[in-house]
C-alpha cells in the first residue's frame, strides 16, 4: 500500500495573530509561511510523488502551489474530508480568549469528548472519522493507479494531522494532543495490509530517507517490521 506523505500548511496570518481560523475564508500564509512553502518543493524533489491531494482551504492551496509549479505533471485534487475541524462558535476568536473557555479543558485532555459550539461545530470524534475515511479512500485509489510502493501528498491542517498520525500509532483519540506538528512540517506513514509504520512525526529537514527502497527479494514482507531497527540504508 501506499506511502502518505501528510504536509501541515506553511505558517498563516492567523497562526501568527494567534487566531483560530478555522474554516474562515481569506486566510493565506504570511512572509514566513511563504517562504516555508518555497523550501518545502525543494526538500520534496527527490520524492516519486504520483499525487497531491490538498485541503480546500487557501492555506493549504497555497502552500502546495510552489511544489505544483516546479511538477506540472503531477495530479491534483481537493478533499474536504482532510479540511480543518469545524470549529463552530470558536472560529475567528483568539486562542489566549478561548484557553478560559470550560470546553478548553476537556478539549485538552478528553479530546474524543469535545464538540465544538454552534450549528457548524463538529466533534473531533467525527474529525478524525472523515479524515481516516478519505486516507483509506486515497490509499486504495493511489495503488490502483499507482502501484504498492507509490507515495502521494496530502496538505492539510495540525489537528487533522495529528488525529491521523494517533490513527496509525493505534494511540486513543485522548492522547492525540501528545502530538505536534509545526507549520510545513512532514508527517510520513506507510500503510501496509496489516498495519501503518510511522516514518516521520513534524519532520522540518531532510527528507531523502522516504524514497522507496527495492522491494524485498527475500522472504521478507514490506508488511514486516525491521528486526534491530532500520538501518538507515535505501
Amino acid at each position: 500500500m501506499p506511502t502518505l506523505i501528510l504536509v501541515r500548511h506553511g505558517r498563516s496570518t492567523a497562526n501568527a495573530d494567534g487566531v483560530l481560523a478555522g474554516w474562515s475564508p481569506g486566510v493565506s500564509l504570511d512572509d514566513t509561511g511563504r517562504a516555508q512553502a518555497a523550501a518545502l518543493a525543494g526538500r520534496l524533489a527527490a520524492l516519486p510523488l504520483a499525487a497531491v491531494v490538498s485541503s480546500p482551504l487557501q492555506r493549504c492551496r497555497e502552500t502546495v502551489q510552489p511544489l505544483l509549479d516546479t511538477r506540472p505533471e503531477l495530479p491534483q485534487h481537493t478533499d474536504d474530508r482532510v479540511g480543518e475541524c469545524h470549529y463552530g462558535d470558536w472560529t475567528g476568536r483568539k486562542l489566549s480568549e478561548l484557553a478560559d473557555e470550560p470546553l478548553w479543558s476537556t478539549v485538552q485532555r478528553h479530546p474524543s469528548a469535545a464538540v465544538f459550539p454552534g450549528e457548524q461545530g463538529e466533534s473531533l470524534r467525527a474529525m478524525q472519522a472523515r479524515a481516516v475515511e478519505a486516507v483509506r479512500d486515497w490509499n486504495e485509489r493511489i495503488e490502483a493507479e499507482h502501484g504498492p510502493d507509490a507515495l502521494y501528498l496530502v496538505c492539510s491542517h495540525g489537528d487533522i494531522i495529528k488525529s491521523l498520525a494517533a490513527d496509525a500509532l493505534g494511540m486513543h483519540l485522548d492522547l492525540f494532543q501528545r502530538i505536534s506538528t509545526d507549520p510545513c512540517s512532514v508527517t510520513a506513514i506507510r500503510y501496509t495490509p496489516h498495519r501503518p509504520f510511522l516514518l516521520r512525526l513534524g519532520d522540518t529537514g531532510d527528507l531523502t530517507g522516504l524514497v522507496p527502497p527495492p522491494r524485498p527479494q527475500t522472504g521478507e514482507s514490506a508488511d514486516d517490521a525491521v528486526v534491530g531497527g532500520s538501518t538507515g540504508t535505501p
